[in-house]
């Protein structure tokens, strides 16, 4: 962890110099899952706050997402796609099994043949370790310009006929350029957690080395999300606090000095009893999941990537960015916008 010395944010900090984001145009709302499955508009709204989600169609690429928003991110950054030196794309399920999101990513992109890269794997929470991950790359001081996504196309292992997990997730893709910053903006500190005696609240245990795929892993739906859903509830709660109450003591300060929360856009009965337990306003708490669902790794670069649009998120803001997922990984930033 990194933070505060005798009060004072150090200078040159490793920060977000640019955000994008990207999503599917087809909007599949409660309306029409209602058409699917035994559900209704009440009750998914009730239950998850969730009024609609985008949907990638049949024969769009994934990867064409996690490409559009890191082009944004690039531009917003200032620099060219040629000034990067690294790239991690934060996802759970992958362009391909083997070799992943980020070459192709890469090469839609025309970075270049000699840029290092890799997929984090960390549920929902990979956007949040990316960003620990980046910044930690930067101040080994070997690279300058690191590029970060969270790309998800998770409808594509939803079972839409299980009404507790088809109305939850949407796909999209958030990215950001991490780089050095100056007036002591950028990340200030970070706790990243795990619980792996929880890996059972979400999980998909077909197609890995266990299980590979086969004609009994396919006829027993084992290539599809599975969730329990008290335990998610219970566990997500406790963890957003435990991570977000670390990463301030460790930046040496309060609550009170936040000016926005970016989470995980999981449920907004787990954000709302999050903010209730950390004592933090929901005014102060940014959501967007009543329109995308749950994005999983791309939802706070989506958030956030919004927010700065419209003015919401100004220079010089205190930002939290918390998560939790699959595995259990959970994890929390501090930084100066």
């Amino acid at each position: 962890m990194s933070g505060k010395k005798n009060g004072r944010e150090r200078q040159n900090l490793p920060g977000i110099a640019g955000i994008g984001a990207a999503v599917p145009e087809h909007v599949l709302t409660n309306a029409e899952l209602e058409k699917l499955v035994e559900t209704s508009d009440e009750w998914i709204v009730s239950r998850t706050g969730i009024r609609e989600r985008r949907i990638l169609e049949e024969c769009e690429d994934p990867t064409k997402l996690g490409v559009e928003a890191a082009r944004q991110a690039i531009k917003a950054a200032g620099i060219t796609p040629q000034e990067l030196d690294f790239v991690i794309t934060a996802t759970n399920l992958g362009t391909m099994p083997i070799p992943g999101s980020s070459p192709f990513i890469i090469q839609e992109l025309g970075v270049g043949k000699d840029i290092p890269f890799f997929d984090l794997l960390a549920g929902c929470t990979g956007f949040v370790y990316s960003l620990k991950v980046a910044s930690d790359l930067l101040n080994s001081g070997d690279y300058k310009n690191i590029l970060i996504i969270g790309l998800e196309a998770l409808s594509r292992f939803t079972d839409w006929t299980d009404r507790s997990t088809c109305v939850l997730f949407g796909d999209a893709a958030g990215a950001a350029v991490i780089s050095r910053m100056p007036e002591g903006r950028g990340v200030i500190s970070s706790c990243l957690s795990g619980d792996s005696s929880q890996w059972d609240v979400l999980f998909m245990d077909g197609g890995g080395t266990k299980f590979p795929a086969s004609e009994k892993t396919i006829n027993n739906k084992m290539h599809y999300l599975k969730m329990t859903g008290g335990g998610v509830f219970k566990s997500a709660v406790r963890m957003m606090e435990d991570t977000t109450e670390r990463a301030l003591a460790s930046a040496g300060l309060g609550k009170e000095e936040v000016d926005w929360v970016i989470p995980h856009q999981a449920n907004m009965r787990i954000l709302k009893a999050f903010a209730e337990r950390c004592g933090i306003p929901m005014e102060k708490v940014i959501t967007n999941l009543d329109r995308y669902g749950n994005t999983s790794t791309a939802s706070i670069p989506l958030a956030l990537t919004e927010a700065v649009a419209d003015g919401r998120v100004k220079k010089g803001d205190l930002l939290v960015l918390n998560a939790f997922g699959a595995g259990v990984t959970y994890g929390a930033v501090v930084l100066r916008w």
